[in-house]
């Protein structure tokens, strides 16, 4: 199989802390991985690796063809949802995703409203941004990653803030992407929610990439 994402002897140090410690991390097309540690551990920095949001002091990342570097900082058709994902406040969902779709100019109206009623947010719904839950936010934050159907999805924390209902949701979203054939990266600590996506496990701890297991069984 292909790989979509090379990380090779990647090193990244933050005022004088090693951050990634040499990681080496293939990850083939149309797979689902579960980057796994504790808080702290680095996988929330591994993903910002793999988006270009950090550069590296020695070793590379290669993304979708697409070597990262000063000049090229973004991998090209990647939906990405990192840390705490913040909006403008004073529009509503609809109106959020339908400036960032401008963009691109991929995606039409009709699959804006699509993507908002797949993961559980009301199209019409006039409430502005500031105005929603941790929970409403979140979801928001997973739509403007899938809206535009990218072959690569960068998750980090996807069920964090969503009740049982809403993790089950974006469960079922994200078996759907992989289903159209997107590579999916997720970065969890809630070992119950992912699990048993995955088709492999990462276990990350202090930066460095510690072992790695393949699942056999997936649903």
């Amino acid at each position: 199989m292909e790989n979509i994402i090379e990380i090779k002897n990647y090193t990244k140090k933050l005022k004088g802390n090693i951050i990634l410690d040499h990681v080496d991390l293939n990850v083939e097309k149309g797979t689902i991985i579960w980057l796994k540690g504790k808080n702290g551990s680095g996988k929330t920095m591994l993903l910002r690796a793999m988006c270009g949001l950090i550069m590296p002091d020695e070793g590379e990342a290669i993304v979708n063809g697409t070597r990262l570097n000063a000049k090229q900082r973004f991998p090209k058709d990647t939906g990405i949802l990192i840390e705490n994902t913040r909006f403008w406040k004073n529009y509503t969902a609809f109106e959020t995703l339908k400036i960032l779709a401008e963009i691109n100019r991929k995606i039409g109206d009709d699959d804006i409203r699509t993507t908002l009623e797949r993961i559980g947010l009301d199209p019409y719904d006039r409430k502005k941004v500031g105005k929603f839950s941790l929970g409403m936010k979140q979801k928001l934050a997973i739509a403007q990653a899938i809206m535009e159907q990218p072959e690569l999805l960068l998750l980090d924390e996807p069920t964090n803030a969503l009740d049982q209902e809403s993790v089950n949701i974006a469960r079922k979203v994200i078996l759907e992407e992989n289903g159209r054939g997107a590579t999916v990266v997720i970065a969890s600590h809630i070992e119950e929610d992912i699990k048993d996506l995955c088709r492999e496990t990462v276990i990350i701890d202090k930066g460095r990439i510690v072992s790695g297991e393949s699942v056999l069984s997936h649903t």
